[in-house]
């Protein structure tokens, strides 16, 4: 069974935090870089949006069907985004890591491949899901390309799953990662993490 109990990751390139109410300030900053809002196919929250935003994902946690994340950019001490735990499934157990947005200074750094490593590690090794599952919007071709990098797979589409906020239907790309082939990802997750350093 998996543990929803709030847990903090720290590494040399980024820690997760639990969400709290107290980053909210840092999250608005971060989100206000490239005003990641304004991205059709997404779903991130715009800056005056962001309070209510954080109270949605710590009711969802305390209904215990998702694990909310601060994203910490250790050099500043500021949260730079958001990820999760979520659609928990602890019978099986399977999650999905996901409602991912990070300020756009940080994204394609070290600092993601190392939050994407930390919470697959967590997920195999501590909580033994068969499977962690990664979902975008079939026309964010930036978060797909970013999935597969990982050594996700794609599963399928699930065309018109979700209506977004401006009324328009969203074709889901799910991909997956399961047990057998984390070795083989978790291997090409340091290796990246490797040519950061030394970059």
């Amino acid at each position: 069974m998996i543990d929803l109990g709030p847990i903090t990751f720290s590494g040399r390139h980024v820690a997760l935090y639990p969400l709290d109410p107290r980053h909210h300030d840092d999250l608005v900053q971060a989100v206000t870089e490239g005003a990641l809002w304004r991205l059709w196919y997404t779903t991130i929250p715009r800056p005056e949006a962001m309070e209510a935003e954080i109270a949605r994902r710590l009711a969802l946690q305390a209904a215990g069907t998702m694990l909310p994340f601060a994203v910490i950019d250790p050099a500043t001490g500021q949260a730079v985004g958001m990820t999760t735990y979520m659609n928990i499934d602890a019978a099986t157990p399977r999650l999905e890591i996901g409602s991912t947005w990070l300020a756009r200074r940080v994204q394609r750094t070290a600092l993601n491949t190392e939050a994407k490593l930390l919470l697959l590690t967590h997920a195999f090794e501590r909580l033994g899901c068969i499977a962690v599952e990664f979902r975008t919007h079939f026309h964010n071709q930036q978060s797909r390309r970013a999935i597969e990098r990982l050594g996700a797979k794609l599963d399928g589409v699930l065309r018109q799953h979700m209506r977004l906020a401006d009324g328009s239907l969203r074709d889901t790309c799910v991909y997956s990662i399961i047990a057998s082939e984390w070795p083989a990802v978790r291997a090409g997750l340091n290796w990246k993490l490797e040519q950061h350093s030394a970059g």
